[in-house]
């Protein structure tokens, strides 16, 4: 079984150099397509490169600690560095390829839709298949050579590091980029988005990889990772078939990703939602069936493959409702576009009930899957419900990933100005784009929950804590210290982005004053500068919000207890996965309606009725691409911190 999981491990490489191949045979277009590329892509990188470095030192200090103070501190030191080498390797290829597809995906939309539709998603399909692959490779070879799943926590707690910094610092960047953008350029001068004459515009579409491309890549890493080590500790307890298990289910996973992914075909751009919907659907089958005959061959009963299933079915339930609360089609997103009509307050109070309203059916889902894997399976039917959620990652981290690809595609169309047929296939590109992202981060967000309860498992496993009663004070105290963290959390996050949002603004106004000619497109913004201000500021804010997960945890564990911490944990992810679900599809209505309104609706653009979505939007920025997003990431990472530095704790 080893054997089969390492192999579809290294094809699942092989298959992303592939695409890789076919998207850099493809022309880059013209001379300006180009050098707006090259800017966003040198951006993107640089950005990469500063976030390293902070990272490093991070990753550096705390394998000293582990080493020095832990039980087997030098193999988790170990599979510490390696979990945060191969999550940032991973988000590194991923970007760097998305960021050379841009002005490809534009140039190919010359010709057909569907060949822009094909060079963006198999640019996010590199994304795809090198985190599930290096994941499923890194987890699987660090077994081989220590032959003790707990020791590979170490892992999940690098690539939980990586994750953290990557998210926070990658969503502050993006959205200060784009809300400084936004603020100055739409609102103040009238003029589109995505116009070269504003200074913050490169920022802007830097961020949509650091952010959209590097940033969810490490969530989706971090969780990918952490469900199947979870669910091999616990497995370990029952037999070698139920340890090997969640190795192979993954490595199926992936193998119908890959064939999914050659069902994505557009004949035009009425089919452009349906092409993307096929590939999912049959992967997703795919992985059903996979699951089914591999719970046949290990002969570990029919209630592994229900657990399985549960996870599947949640992450289609949350998918579909995501795309129905957030997409411009429907009524919740219109019910937000037609309250702007009164102005920006009722815009704002309408999405804020939109996304309350949008929690109902995630949650409920979530914990109907907990109830159906724990009845057939248990404990270890919970943690497997988790990596039967993420089977399919390798195609859903694709979709998501194209996102970013379409959206700079539609900027560079814009930018390069080459022409409004080729700008209208880009938009309905990246229309369809907003909507898949939107899907993503739904994902994100129901499997960051079943990891976090995957983890928690374990953690009353490790710790041999059968009952939490919530009549201990310290318990308790736990659950409220827990329930407040996600706010704070979010709290820091928001003011970041503000902070940096309001740098950038100044700096677009005083180019506007400053620069003559700039208003009438005869001279050139400078962009480096509104680069250089979002990655100050990013890898500045982000600091706080990551030493507060990381801290939390192992304070309140040593100072109230080993049930206190468990509290804490179960505070956390109820109210952190609400609070994020509430956060992700709030913005991510905000967002479309507001497109709902340029697309010619309710006045069109420069509308009184536009000019409110615009502020309704730049609200929803940092709602869907900071704080909720980051969320994912606290739930997860208090809980691997917990279970690492549980001996320290005791």
């Amino acid at each position: 079984m080893l054997e089969y999981v390492i192999g579809v491990g290294i094809s699942s490489l092989l298959a992303a150099v592939l695409f890789s191949f076919y998207i850099l045979k493809k022309p880059t277009g013209t001379a300006k397509m180009q050098e707006i590329s090259e800017a966003i892509h040198k951006g993107a990188l640089t950005f990469l490169r500063k976030e390293y470095e902070v990272i490093a030192v991070f990753i550096a200090v705390v394998a000293l600690i582990m080493y020095v103070f832990l039980e087997n501190g030098h193999r988790l030191a170990v599979s510490f560095i390696m979990g945060g080498f191969a999550s940032a390797l991973a988000g590194n290829l991923g970007m760097r390829i998305s960021t050379k597809s841009n002005a490809r995906a534009a140039e190919a939309t010359k010709s057909h839709i569907g060949d822009g539709l094909k060079v963006a998603f198999y640019s996010g399909a590199v994304m795809g298949l090198s985190v599930v692959g290096i994941g499923l490779l890194g987890v699987s070879i660090l077994y081989l050579v220590f032959d003790d799943p707990s020791i590979i926590y170490g892992f999940g707690f690098g690539a939980s590091s990586i994750a953290l910094f990557a998210r926070v610092g990658g969503g502050i960047y993006t959205k200060a980029a784009d809300v400084g953008s936004d603020l100055v350029g739409k609102v103040e001068k009238g003029i589109p988005e995505d116009d070269p004459r504003n200074p913050a515009v490169i920022a802007d579409n830097v961020g949509d990889n650091v952010g959209d491309v590097a940033g969810m890549g490490a969530d989706l890493f971090e969780s990918y990772v952490n469900s199947i080590i979870a669910a091999m500790v616990i497995g370990l307890v029952l037999s070698q078939g139920h340890l090997i298990f969640p190795l192979g289910l993954a490595a199926s996973g992936i193998l119908a990703s890959i064939i999914g992914m050659f069902f994505v075909k557009a004949k035009d751009e009425k089919h452009l939602f349906r092409a993307l919907n096929t590939g999912l659907y049959t992967s997703t089958v795919l992985a059903a069936i996979f699951a089914f005959i591999l719970v046949k061959h290990q002969d570990l009963g029919i209630g592994v493959f229900y657990a399985t299933l549960s996870g599947l079915i949640v992450g289609v339930v949350i998918g579909w409702i995501t795309e129905y609360y957030t997409s411009n089609r429907n009524r919740p997103t219109q019910s937000i576009a037609i309250a702007a009509k009164t102005g920006a307050g009722t815009n704002v109070i309408q999405g804020l009930a939109v996304g309350m309203l949008s929690t109902l059916i995630p949650v409920v889902s979530v914990s109907m899957a907990v109830l159906v894997a724990y009845k057939f399976a248990g404990l270890y039917g919970i943690a497997i419900a988790g990596v039967g959620m993420l089977t399919t990652l390798g195609f859903t981290l694709a979709i998501e990933t194209y996102g970013a690809v379409a959206d700079n595609a539609a900027g560079i169309s814009e930018m390069a100005d080459v022409g409004k047929d080729v700008r209208k296939k880009t938009e309905m590109l990246d229309a369809v784009g907003n909507t898949t992202a939107a899907i993503g981060k739904g994902f994100a967000m129901g499997s960051a929950a079943l990891t976090a309860l995957a983890l928690f498992a374990s953690f009353t496993q490790i710790t041999k804590i059968e009952v939490i009663s919530i009549s201990d004070p310290n318990v308790i105290f736990g659950l409220f210290i827990g329930g407040m963290l996600p706010f704070l959390f979010s709290s820091f996050a928001m003011q970041a982005v503000g902070k940096a949002a309001s740098e950038i603004v100044e700096e677009v106004r005083r180019q506007w004053k400053s620069i003559k000619g700039l208003a009438q497109g005869k001279a050139k913004p400078d962009y480096e500068k509104c680069i250089a201000i979002s990655t100050r500021s990013a890898l500045k804010q982000m600091t706080i919000p990551s030493i507060l997960a990381i801290l939390a945890p192992i304070l309140i564990g040593y100072l109230f207890g080993l049930e206190a911490l468990g509290g804490l944990l179960v505070g956390s992810i109820v109210s952190g996965f609400s609070l994020a679900v509430f956060m992700a599809n709030s913005g991510g209505a905000w967002d479309n309606a507001k497109k709902y309104i340029e697309a010619g609706n309710l006045g069109g653009k420069g509308s009184y009725a536009h000019k409110a979505a615009v502020v309704g939007d730049t609200v929803g920025d940092p709602f869907k691409d900071t704080a909720g997003p980051s969320l994912n990431i606290l739930i997860k990472l208090m809980s691997i911190v917990a279970i690492v530095f549980v001996p320290l704790i005791l």
